[in-house]
């Protein structure tokens, strides 16, 4: 009997554009579980990734791209715990060992087993990170430990809070000592995670926040989310932030030589400067380079699986809704080259046949 076979958006040549191609439907074996995919968000690492040049990535191609997915759970392997089948579900995407010290403590974003290989090469972390992911009719995750539960909440919605959302939280969870109502925080890119960390800290009770986003309509999405201004750089920010005593907290969604230097310089004494983007931002760090009388300067990766189950609760509970754009899984690379161009406002998410 011949195999069945499903629609794949995949990386097949390092530096190239993915492609939609015909690949064999996969089946799950051992704690494996199989989900038909609902809804699959896009990521600006997913182009770093294909970006590359060979050997950047120890990931073998050809790839199914996809990080951010929702879907329902049709079939498990035999060791898989079968309470799962008809589960709607979030994939948390970073496929962890499970027994390091890291993994042990909750950190399953910073596993040991994930750090580089000797030569500098990237290990795979997950799917669409080195395992095939989920812009594709269906995806095979390792384990029900890579699921969050995510019933009630529509799946175009939920496949952004895999990255997105959860990475947008883990970056505000390690400072809840400066949040509360009198905070002020300075939210720098209101994109895919910035316009959720700006309702992440509205729901913590973060009143005094101001966001920055040289787009037109990204600033108008953030003051409609809850900041109480928006300004299209950093330093159109600095009198309203510096008249409100410097900013406690400082997320920094875009990391840009243009953002992380001058956000530094309106940071609150023991303020916190929290680089989230990676767009070439550099900082001069010392005890006299000008910045205020005490700060620390973050630079966290992703999330643990903890940190994307707060943000599913948070959706739930209506706190928290993306901003998405929704294409046919078929139009991927059309979608990739929009997102790209800066085209997209939110997330952009792709829906499979039938989805």
């Amino acid at each position: 009997m011949a195999q069945a076979v499903m629609m794949a958006v995949q990386l097949t040549e390092w530096g190239a554009e993915p492609e939609v191609r015909e690949v064999p439907v996969p089946r799950p074996r051992g704690a494996q579980v199989l989900l038909r995919v609902a809804a699959a968000g896009l990521c600006r690492s997913d182009l770093h990734v294909m970006d590359s040049p060979a050997g950047v990535f120890d990931y073998p191609l050809p790839l199914t791209l996809g990080h951010e997915v929702a879907g329902t759970v049709v079939e498990v392997g035999p060791d898989a715990d079968p309470g799962w089948l008809g589960e709607p579900v979030v994939v948390h995407g970073i496929w962890s060992c499970g027994t390091c010290r890291n993994c042990l403590r909750e950190r399953e974003n910073y596993c040991l087993r994930t750090r580089p290989r000797p030569d500098g090469r990237l290990v795979p972390l997950g799917n669409g990170l080195g395992h095939h992911g989920g812009l594709a009719e269906a995806m095979v995750v390792p384990s029900a430990r890579c699921l969050v539960r995510a019933g009630g909440i529509d799946p175009v919605d939920c496949a952004p809070l895999a990255d997105a959302g959860a990475t947008a939280y883990h970056a505000v969870r390690g400072h809840m000592d400066l949040i509360d109502e009198r905070a002020v925080a300075l939210v720098v890119g209101i994109g895919g995670l910035g316009h959720l960390a700006v309702q992440i800290l509205r729901d913590l009770g973060v009143r005094d926040l101001v966001a920055v986003d040289e787009r037109g309509e990204a600033r108008e999405l953030a003051v409609r989310l809850g900041a109480l201004a928006a300004f299209d750089d950093v330093a159109g920010a600095v009198p309203t932030v510096t008249a409100a005593g410097g900013a406690d907290l400082v997320l920094d969604f875009a990391g840009a030589p243009s953002t992380v230097g001058p956000a530094a310089r309106v940071l609150a004494p023991g303020g916190r400067l929290v680089q989230v983007g990676g767009a070439g931002g550099r900082l001069e760090v010392g005890k006299d380079v000008g910045l205020a009388s005490g700060w620390q300067v973050a630079a966290p990766f992703w999330a643990a699986r903890a940190d994307l189950a707060a943000v599913v609760d948070a959706a739930r509970r209506g706190a928290l809704r993306t901003t998405t754009s929704t294409f046919p899984l078929a139009e991927a690379p059309a979608v990739y080259r929009a997102l790209r161009a800066g085209e997209i406002t939110g997330r952009a998410v792709l829906l499979p046949p039938g989805a």
